[in-house]
């Protein structure tokens, strides 16, 4: 396991499913975890400058970030209200935007921050437009962050695939049925899947990369779409 012991992490979107199992892989590496989970109302760039600040304050430090805060509503793109596709976006993206400028500030040199992207943001689902519209361009803000902010700090994303959660089997078993049919390691990923690649982004291991797309999906993208 990889030691990240003393170091400090804020985790934003800490009370999802994703969020709170890359919180666990952050503390089970003896990191610090600063567990952000709060309203994406008002104005976004000072709530993250308050949570970035505090987060620095109360610890005397602050080695990385994870923005993982994101929702993924279904709703068809004809006669999708503007109101719908805003409020999607200024949480995935303006979010990690304005949470990765803030704690720019309070970020040591070789600081990590990454961003929750998803296979999505390559690969549009119906119904997710506004959702993969964000994540692709949330891929594009990590890179071009990795540029302007480098060599002092790396950015870099993880595209999750299909992450189970309570309930998924039942809910939705048809599609469970067909990803386990057409990803090679023949299950859905875990939240710890997406945590241990998160770990691995903001330790040294990967001191030499920047402005990467780390897609862990199983292998479901590697199928041919013909």
């Amino acid at each position: 396991m990889i030691d990240l012991s003393g170091r400090v992490v804020l985790v934003t979107g800490a009370g999802g499913t994703i969020g709170a199992g890359i919180a666990r892989r952050f503390t089970d590496a003896g990191a610090l975890v600063v567990a952000h989970n709060g309203s994406t109302d008002g104005d976004l760039r000072f709530e993250a400058r308050r949570v970035a600040e505090d987060a620095f304050r109360a610890h005397g430090r602050l080695d990385a970030v994870v923005n993982s805060a994101g929702v993924q509503p279904v709703e068809p793109l004809p006669g999708m209200a503007v109101e719908s596709w805003q409020s999607v976006v200024d949480i995935n993206l303006t979010s990690a935007f304005a949470v990765t400028q803030a704690a720019a500030e309070f970020l040591p040199d070789g600081g990590s921050v990454t961003h929750i992207a998803s296979i999505e943001g390559r690969n549009p689902a119906p119904g997710h437009a506004h959702y993969s519209a964000s994540k692709a361009a949330l891929i594009m803000h990590a890179r071009a962050a990795a540029l302007e902010y480098g060599p002092r700090l790396r950015v870099n994303t993880v595209s999750p695939g299909l992450i189970t959660r309570p309930g998924i089997e039942e809910q939705w078993p048809d599609g469970v049925r067909r990803w386990h049919d057409a990803a090679p390691l023949h299950r859905l990923g875990t939240p710890e899947d997406v945590g241990n690649a998160c770990v691995f982004l903001a330790s040294d291991l990967a001191a030499w990369i920047t402005g990467h797309d780390l897609v862990v999906d199983g292998g479901v993208t590697a199928r041919p779409t013909w």
